[in-house]
């Protein structure tokens, strides 16, 4: 049951943020290069003499999952601390003094 706590807080938080990393990436790559980035369309951005433009653009619109990953993302972060905190105060509970306080 542990590692479903684990799993259910880092996977909530990672499914949450992706796309945020994807955009920011796109961003910074974008800034880097000298490219134009916006939602339009893909602008040829060529470094190291490749075309970047059109992943770049991908990456770019990939924040707007951010609306739909982070509420999400959150629920399952915010259960699995539920679930963390009830296996504790049962832990607690349990060790005989049956004060949660300490």
């Amino acid at each position: 049951m542990k590692k479903l706590v684990k799993f259910l807080v880092f996977g909530g938080i990672l499914f949450a943020i992706l796309p945020i990393i994807s955009l920011l990436t796109a961003l910074t790559v974008a800034n880097l290069g000298g490219c134009a980035l916006d939602e339009s369309s893909a602008h040829p951005c060529i470094i190291g003499g490749i075309d970047w433009g059109e992943l770049l653009s991908i990456m770019g619109i990939m924040g707007w999952l951010a609306l739909f990953t982070v509420p999400v993302g959150g629920l399952v972060t915010l259960i699995g601390l539920s679930m963390g905190l009830v296996q504790w105060i049962l832990k607690k509970a349990r060790k005989g003094d049956g004060s949660i306080a300490n």
